[in-house]
């Protein structure tokens, strides 16, 4: 079977580009070895978001008092909410599986090998294309310490499908998937202890919204225990290390939150030749690998472990294959962490911009004095604001309520290369969350 490009993977990566690459003319080949959408749509950010919006529910009818609904009761139904969740993911697959079936392409289920640089078998069948992408995401990491094979231990993927909330949690790793679940699962009344190995949660944010976003989720009961190395899980809970001395946290469940790491099972890159570094498949400016013609998207390279940091790649690409100019995808990707309050960034941190020796302004802005957030009663917030010496702007970090969709207009204002002076001339509506970036200072 030979066709002009063959995906690995139907990932939002492999998918989004098949669909664009059909739609320039190519014959598409696009291989899957379980359901399609691949792990954010099955076992990553769709699940999770909505789960995380159940968790805000949650909160905002605890606090109906605050807004002049009293006597409020209700009662959480898990079941009903993992049942919601399946359903959303049922939705969306379903979606997937429909663009799959477009004219030009060809959804074959089943697991890819290479055999050599331009020829996969799948499940005995022989595919060849001068074009291919691997696209197969990756998997939970797991620390190699004594107990990590307890019963009481879960990756990410097997606490989505939970059937009851635990009364105690202790959760490895304070990184995005660590803190959305602390966020989730304290919200759902789970007793949520974090163990983390760095001085500070979430490494790509600026740390002084970190700092505050960490202080904003202890306040709402969860424990943080920052620069602690866990030596081992106990049938019990947690044994760590920290400052010299040894503690353990008693939990009911154990989350390894402990990052992801690429999924290059069973493809036999050593037969195509493609060189990998560190697990990831090594990649140039085009996301090429070493051998022309193949290329690896999405959380297989290990650049940015982002599912829109995988479509952009894909369809990069795409362009690629097609000789159509088009911009580096991973030059200016916003990311997003949706505790409660949500926390988002884009560009360079007051962190990066010090370390880097870039001159800068900081500008900030607060949510406390903005008048949407005071009517919602969402004033725990605070925006960064980094402007260059030519005031551009250089990045945005924000912890507060709606902070991933304000991101995003930073994010193309970024893009085209505005100014903080540009920003502050744009009109704003009033009453929204988006005046306190206007308002920076």
């Amino acid at each position: 079977m030979t066709s002009d490009l063959i995906i690995i993977g139907s990932g939002p990566g492999g998918y989004r580009a098949a669909a664009y690459a059909a739609a320039q003319g190519l014959t598409v080949t696009i291989i899957e070895r379980g359901e399609v959408g691949g792990t954010c749509l099955n076992r990553g950010c769709i699940p999770t978001k909505t789960l995380c919006h159940h968790a805000e529910l949650v909160d905002m009818l605890r606090k109906a008092g605050t807004f002049g609904i009293s006597d409020l009761s209700f009662a959480l139904d898990f079941p009903a909410m993992m049942e919601r969740k399946r359903q959303v993911v049922q939705t969306l697959r379903q979606g997937v599986e429909t663009l799959m079936k477009a004219p030009g392409i060809t959804l074959l289920k089943g697991t890819a090998a290479f055999t050599d640089a331009h020829t996969v078998t799948v499940d005995g069948q022989t595919l060849t294309a001068p074009h291919i992408i691997i696209a197969t995401g990756s998997k939970a990491k797991m620390l190699p310490i004594p107990g990590a094979d307890s019963s009481i231990v879960v990756s990410s993927d097997q606490l989505l499908d939970t059937d009851a909330i635990p009364p105690r949690m202790c959760i490895i790793g304070a990184g995005v998937i660590g803190m959305e679940f602390a966020s989730i699962f304290s919200s759902l009344g789970t007793k949520v202890t974090v163990v983390e190995y760095l001085k500070e949660c979430l490494p790509m944010l600026d740390s002084d919204i970190a700092k505050r976003l960490r202080q904003t989720i202890a306040r709402r009961g969860v424990d943080f225990i920052m620069q602690a190395a866990v030596k081992e899980i106990a049938p019990d809970g947690v044994v760590y290390e920290r400052k010299g001395k040894t503690a353990k946290v008693e939990t009911d469940k154990v989350l390894m939150a402990t990052g992801r790491t690429p999924c290059t099972d069973g493809l036999c890159l050593e037969k195509a030749g493609i060189e990998t570094a560190k697990g990831a498949i090594v990649t140039d400016e085009h996301l090429e690998t070493n051998v022309k013609g193949v290329y690896a998207i999405g959380d297989v390279n290990g650049r940015q472990m982002l599912a829109h940091a995988a479509t952009a790649q894909g369809l990069h690409v795409v362009d690629h294959i097609m000789q159509q100019q088009c911009p580096t995808p991973y030059s200016l990707v916003p990311a997003a962490i949706f505790t409660s309050p949500q926390a988002a960034c884009v560009g360079m941190s007051e962190d990066d911009c010090k370390a880097q020796g870039t001159d800068y302004v900081c500008r900030k802005g607060y949510y406390r004095a903005n008048g949407k957030a005071v009517a919602t009663g969402e004033t725990d917030g605070l925006v960064k604001l980094l402007e260059g010496a030519d005031g551009r702007i250089l990045g945005c970090h924000i912890y507060g309520d709606h902070a991933a969709d304000m991101v995003q207009e930073v994010t193309a204002l970024m893009a085209c290369g505005a100014t903080v002076g540009q920003l502050r001339h744009i009109i704003h509506i009033h009453p929204t969350l988006g005046e306190i970036l206007q308002e920076v200072r």
